[in-house]
């Protein structure tokens, strides 16, 4: 029985005295030549490693995964999986224990000791219950919309009068119908892809007698409202209610398929739950002026760490604040631009604020588009103060200057076109910067529409143009991977900046392969699923590409709300082994990506 095994080393140390007694009994050691192989991909695996002295190599298909050394353990997966999916080999003379799979996998009766393995999932377990004894926010994140939470819809023939449906609605004591579109409807010609199906409320009827004073014979499908927003049967209440939030709406159609299935009131789900986000939402909307909105956006942080300290997954956090960030950055707007100014002009906000991508507050990445013909001589004036509110509220400055305050990021629609036109022809440095960054543009104040035709000219003209895009993508390329020759993490002693080192190649390479085959979602993650379901990339690729950005997002996160700052840089000892671990595995899946996209894009230096 070896006498020096380590007992003290994680994980280890989390096992009793007598599972400790076990687990010496039970180990053995080997000896293994350079050269030779511990495990072989495909093989069962029978024991856990856990190295004395020398070194392994963990390798597939000729890619370098892993190198192991002193007290490092390996392989895990296969003890549960059954098979080794890679090649272990060891590099040179290897001296290790061997712990039987039997013994390994009965200390996981510790749950401590199987914490160590599969933390996050016990975390989430625990605060499943927790959330299920407090109706808290986890609880809400994670139901889903079925019957017990919708009512039936009542839903009415297009040629019902709006006698008949104040009749109806008042004695089903609703406040909205469904009005059921004929074929021949011409809106429904204009909107192919929208659910048959327009909405008629209380509000709707009374504006239609007393302001519009028609009669109560009309037809509700003269006064009802389409499209319907709405909601798949099955989807997470979270995402009705984000439809509600970004929308400032009470109410969504529960659809199966194309087909009503119910309504699903705000009422319903506040009756059930609490929502933090809406109650933030409402007090972003009733704000007066620019201190009311400041108190209601400085709640923001405390709202994220609710979020992080409830297990809600980094994705669903950065959706739910960036909908609060477009509504606040909308309210500032609405408060300091005339009214008869924001007809005729349209906010963008750009970068990870535009694709959806950050929980913290960030620089300011926004521009302005002015409607052709339009004279505003002041606009600089309530720019300048718009940036200064802006700051005010929590936003940094940019240190790029792509902001609104800046003339360069001002201009009219016919102008824009131009501008995008030569970043594409020129293909600097600066103009694929400039075009990265307004590739992401989302309108969120302004009459929105003056978006559509610049955005529609930059993906017309980028789509298949791979001599361009070669130009477009080789920042993806700038960064290193923070890996060693060895295949480990590499960092510095400012830390590993996950920015540069992962985000950014992920973002900006999938960015490149949106624009060439014409996709026009703005978040990572939708592009990334839009690519694969075009067939560009294969599906462990993208559940790859899509499982280490939100490591990479949650990794930087934490330690951000830990360490007060928005730093890009990791701190690589406050992570545990088995987040360092995925770490190692995750920056491999970028150094892949990279290599696909030199392929790709016929980039040789």
């Amino acid at each position: 029985m070896p006498e020096k095994f380590n007992t003290q080393h994680p994980p280890f140390d989390r096992l009793t005295p007598a599972e400790v007694k076990t687990l010496t009994a039970s180990l053995d050691i080997a000896y293994f030549r350079t050269g030779d192989t511990l495990l072989e991909s495909g093989q069962v695996s029978s024991h856990l490693f856990v190295l004395i002295k020398g070194a392994v190599e963990e390798t597939s298909q000729g890619e370098v995964f892993a190198h192991y050394g002193h007290d490092d353990l390996f392989d895990v997966r296969s003890l549960f999986d059954g098979k080794v999916r890679h090649q272990y080999i060891a590099l040179e003379d290897v001296l290790c224990y061997q712990l039987p799979k039997e013994v390994f996998l009965s200390l996981f009766n510790n749950p401590a000791f199987a914490d160590y393995f599969d933390h996050r999932l016990a975390k989430r377990q625990q605060l499943m219950k927790q959330a299920k004894k407090q109706q808290n926010l986890a609880e809400f994140i994670l139901t889903k919309v079925d019957d017990s939470i919708y009512h039936p819809p009542l839903i009415l023939t297009p040629d019902t009068s709006i006698k008949e449906a104040t009749i109806q609605l008042n004695n089903d004591d609703i406040d909205a119908a469904l009005v059921a579109l004929s074929a021949t409807d011409s809106r429904l010609q204009e909107h192919p892809d929208s659910s048959p199906y327009a909405i008629v409320t209380r509000t709707n009827l009374l504006h239609s007698l007393v302001l519009q004073e028609m009669n109560v014979q009309t037809p509700v499908s003269q006064i009802s409202t389409f499209p319907v927003f709405e909601v798949q049967e099955g989807d997470f209440v979270f995402n009705a209610m984000l439809t509600m939030t970004r929308n400032k709406m009470k109410r969504v159609m529960v659809v199966n398929d194309q087909q009503a299935v119910g309504m699903l009131d705000l009422t319903q789900i506040l009756s059930a739950f609490s929502s933090h986000s809406h109650v933030l939402s409402l007090s972003i909307a009733r704000a007066k002026n620019i201190d009311e909105l400041a108190q209601a956006s400085q709640r923001q942080q405390d709202f994220v760490k609710s979020l992080l300290v409830n297990g809600i997954k980094t994705r669903f956090m950065m959706q739910l604040i960036s909908v609060l960030n477009e509504q606040i950055i909308e309210k500032a707007f609405q408060l300091i631009i005339p009214p008869q100014a924001q007809t005729h002009c349209c906010l963008l906000v750009l970068g990870s604020e535009g694709r959806a991508e950050q929980v913290l507050k960030t620089d300011q990445d926004n521009a302005l588009i002015i409607e052709e013909g339009f004279d505003w001589p002041e606009c600089h004036s309530y720019m300048q103060t718009f940036s200064e509110t802006l700051l005010q509220l929590g936003y940094p400055l940019c240190p790029g200057q792509v902001m609104v305050n800046n003339p360069a990021w001002v201009a009219t629609q016919s102008d824009w076109q131009k501008k995008v036109a030569q970043w594409i022809a020129v293909s600097s440095a600066e103009s694929v910067m400039h075009l990265a960054i307004f590739s992401d543009a989302l309108p969120v104040a302004g009459n929105k529409r003056l978006l559509e035709p610049i955005s529609n000219t930059l993906h017309s003209t980028l789509a298949g143009r791979m001599l361009t895009l070669s130009d477009f993508v080789r920042p993806a390329l700038q960064f290193s991977v923070p890996l060693t020759l060895f295949g480990n993490v590499k960092a510095h002693k400012e830390g590993l900046d996950i920015k540069q080192g992962g985000i950014f190649s992920i973002v900006h390479g999938i960015r490149a392969l949106a624009l060439e085959h014409n996709i026009v979602q703005r978040n990572t993650f939708d592009r990334i699923s839009g690519l694969h379901r075009l067939g560009c990339l294969e599906e462990d690729t993208a559940d790859n590409l899509t499982e280490s950005l939100k490591l990479f997002f949650k990794l930087r996160l934490a330690q951000q709300l830990t360490q007060q700052n928005a730093s890009n840089n990791l701190d690589i000892n406050r992570l545990d082994r088995t987040e360092r671990d995925l770490l190692r595995h995750s920056l491999h899946v970028v150094k892949k990506f990279k290599q696909f996209l030199s392929y790709h894009y016929q980039i040789r230096d």
